[in-house]
């Protein structure tokens, strides 16, 4: 048992606005100082006490310029060691909105180099792995979300959910030693580093994620991504197993200062609440003399119920952000941080003895005793006795009754089934004398029927036992129907993984196709050139008029830069794996190669001392030898050099993949909504305009619904907005602007055209009713 307070470190965000003033103090190897100023407002009077440094104690403190990678090395790297060791482990963020927990924990989307908490520790695990190969680890996944206190399972396979209540709901399950159990939250297995990264952008494509004032992709809800490991080295009866739970915890939004309404408020109401019970959590635990500690007031502090207090190892991030109006939640923060630091964990070793190998062991064990006692005792001996012994026990039985001699025994030896048949024998006789039929009839028909029993028959066979057999039968029957199913259901799964990649094929060959043909000259398709590609992969086929649309969107989008120098990076890198692979086949080639002269070599050699009858050829150094052995030792070194940075840049190229397709999710969810926007806005400007028209005819317009409103399909000219924006027609008459209207007259042929029939039609038909109202108007002032 290790015990072992909390550990906490503070981060702080950069930022290019007015920053506070701080102070960070990182001289001492095991702690580090943060020091906090508030300038005194004068609007407050002359006289003003109020604290102006604020001082605060952490393991280290990050400052702006801090990389990601240092952020691993000094805060992920020591507990994911103490997990491959068999302890419990947690890493959670804590700060307000936007003060960058989510890039700590699970990292940006921008550049390999920005890889968080989550995907390095993943990386390191599986190395680590790789490096120890005498110990068998297996690992499973897990990424639960909390929203609004509902727990819903971001990795469900079962459930294409679009929306996150589609997925299914995580419940809390306690059993009766207090140990948190929770249903409907899957573990998937991953077998490599790969899949675990794929789990991981799936979950994170689920989360529920919406723009504040303070974030423009804050995350709404608590996410806790744990992996579960399971050591076991060969031979042994033990396991051990351990957990870690990478933690990003929602920020805390000050609604006074943010203004949210609708949704966001109701999401702030239940963010703040759980982190609220957190911190009734802390507070309780770092009290000595408190009883209880309430973990189940919400969601996340019952999942976090070993972390806080129990079995695990914890560390804590506090993320700051030192502008100046983010000052005082900057210093709520680390107050915070202040109470987690006295809360003490006691970790212990999670060791437990392997059921199957227990089992096969204690079976062995009977086994070597039942041989031990058959050479001591010199005879085999069966579960039951044979007919001949049988009736050897009822003789020395009827022999020890009927002798006189008090004193006499009966010897039976180290046999309890002996032993247990004779005292059967006795009680019958007692038995029998009590109710007078006892004789020595009876002691043989009791013999009888124990070796009837011994040596069963199949028409005599009693109706209890027939019954036990037959349920015996039945549990074997629903034993072996299970293990059908579960058959069944791997080859379904097998099946459906099978047709996924034959899905994936096809789809590279589409896509390598599409590449093809956008290289030929004289592609002047735009569905399938520039960025309308993302489109017509990702969804449906568009209209042209929203393929165009998109087109633009994506070349005025924020991330259109960083996805192509994602996708010219990944091209780089891509070219450079085929060279190192070329560079890997040739190294092998020549390994092979020096090893084939280095074995005709010996052969020369052992015929030449054969023939000659030379012994000391064995003996002398080859020259030869020696420098092909060189040779193969310098490739080999220049082919593990070469693999090893091909591992490194593979890994790179599957982040690389991942990130683009990442930001291809988020370019077609940001259109989606400006598309939907500016369609909910074309949609108002038609309504205005059309009550616009009914004001001025006094009826209905008799378009049809089918018909498009040229009036939101090109701009309105200079005299078509001064009609609209008149008075009613009761008083045309007397406006001056009217009159001067009158007097000026359009001609449908100086009107210029857009090419479309139908709105050039709409367009002069226009015209004409508006010269008729013009007319009319002058024929009644006249």
């Amino acid at each position: 048992m290790v015990k072992q307070t909390i550990q906490i470190y503070a981060r702080i965000k950069p930022t290019k606005k007015n920053a506070a003033v701080y102070s960070i103090n990182n001289e001492q190897p095991t702690s580090g100082a943060l020091e906090l100023v508030v300038p005194k407002d004068m609007a407050d009077g002359f006289v003003n006490n109020k604290r102006e440094c604020f001082n605060f104690r952490f393991q280290k403190v990050f400052d702006q310029a801090t990389k990601q990678e240092e952020i691993f090395e000094h805060i992920a790297k020591p507990v994911a060691d103490s997990v491959l060791s068999g302890y419990n482990g947690t890493i959670f963020a804590y700060g307000q909105t936007g003060s960058g927990k989510t890039f700590t924990i699970t990292g940006g989307a921008e550049r390999y180099s920005d890889r968080g908490i989550i995907p390095r520790t993943l990386s390191y695990l599986y190395e680590c792995f790789t490096q120890d190969s005498s110990t068998m680890y297996s690992t499973h996944v897990s990424y639960l979300e909390i929203y609004n206190e509902m727990g819903y399972d971001l990795l469900d396979s079962r459930h294409e959910a679009s929306r996150l209540e589609d997925l299914p709901k995580v419940m809390i399950m306690e059993d009766t030693e207090q140990n948190i159990h929770l249903r409907n939250l899957s573990l998937q297995q991953s077998a490599n580093e790969e899949d675990a990264l794929n789990l991981l952008f799936l979950g994170d494509t689920n989360r529920m994620i919406a723009e504040t004032p303070m974030n423009q992709a804050s995350t709404r809800s608590h996410c806790i991504f744990t992996v579960h490991l399971c050591r076991r080295e060969p031979g042994s009866a033990t396991l051990r197993r351990s957990k870690l739970h990478l933690v990003d915890l929602a920020g805390s939004d000050r609604v006074s200062k943010t203004g949210l309404n609708g949704q966001l408020l109701t999401e702030a109401k239940y963010i703040n609440l759980s982190l609220h019970y957190l911190e009734q959590v802390i507070i309780a635990l770092s009290e000595r003399n408190r009883c209880h500690i309430p973990y189940r007031n919400s969601m996340l502090t019952s999942v976090l119920r070993d972390s806080l207090g129990g079995n695990c190892k914890t560390t804590m991030i506090a993320t700051l952000a030192v502008d100046q109006r983010n000052l005082y939640e900057s210093i709520s923060t680390c107050r915070f941080a202040q109470r987690v630091a006295i809360i003490k964990n006691e970790a212990m070793l999670n060791e437990e003895l392997d059921p199957a190998l227990l089992i096969a062991r204690l079976k062995q064990e009977v086994q070597c005793l039942k041989e031990e006692l058959t050479m001591l005792t010199g005879e085999a001996r069966d579960d039951q006795l044979t007919v001949e012994e049988m009736h050897k026990l009822e003789e020395s039985v009827k022999t020890f009754v009927d002798d006189p001699d008090p004193g006499v025994t009966m010897t039976l030896g180290p046999d309890m089934r002996k032993i247990h048949h004779c005292f059967h024998l006795l009680k019958t006789m007692i038995l029998g004398n009590r109710s007078g039929k006892c004789s020595h009839h009876d002691i043989q028909e009791t013999a009888a029927a124990a070796a009837a029993a011994a040596i069963p028959e199949e028409k005599d066979i009693p109706e209890h036992q027939t019954t036990e057999d037959v349920n015996k039968l039945k549990e074997l029957l629903q034993q072996r129907d299970h293990e059908i199913s579960v058959l069944v259901k791997i080859l379904k799964k097998e099946k459906k993984r099978a047709n996924d990649a034959t899905m994936q094929l096809a789809r590279i060959s589409d896509v390598q196709n599409t590449a093809k043909s956008d290289a030929k000259p004289g592609n002047d398709d735009p569905a399938s050139t520039g960025p309308v590609q993302y489109m017509t992969r990702a969804g449906p086929q568009l209209s042209i008029g929203k393929q165009e649309a998109f087109e633009s969107f994506v070349a005025d989008h924020e991330d259109h830069h960083v996805i192509e120098d994602n996708k010219s990076l990944l091209k780089q890198r891509s070219a450079e794996a085929k060279k190192l692979g070329e560079q890997l086949h040739d190294a092998k080639q020549k390994i092979n190669e020096f090893k084939k002269q280095l074995e005709v070599r010996r052969r020369q050699r052992a015929a030449y001392g054969v023939i000659g009858n030379h012994k000391d050829v064995g003996v002398e150094v080859d020259p030869v030898e020696e420098n092909l052995r060189e040779h193969i030792e310098q490739e080999k070194k220049i082919y593990k050099s070469t693999a090893c940075h091909l591992k490194a840049l593979r890994t790179e190229i599957e982040h690389l993949q991942l990130l683009l397709e990442r930001a291809k999710v988020k370019l077609h969810k940001d259109f989606q909504k400006w598309w939907n926007e500016e369609a909910s806005n074309v949609q108002e400007s038609k309504d205005e305009a059309r009550g616009h028209t009914k004001t001025l005819h006094g009826t209905s317009p008799s378009s049809s619904p089918g018909t498009p409103d040229f009036e939101t399909l090109i701009p309105k000219p200079a005299w078509s907005n001064t009609v609209v924006q008149e008075e009613p027609a009761a008083d045309l008459s007397y406006s001056p602007e009217w009159k001067a209207l009158s007097k000026s007259s359009l001609s449908p042929s100086s009107i210029p055209r857009t090419g479309d029939k139908q709105t050039d039609a709409d367009i002069l038909a226009f015209i004409r009713a508006r010269q008729n109202l013009l007319n009319r108007a002058g024929s009644l002032q006249n």
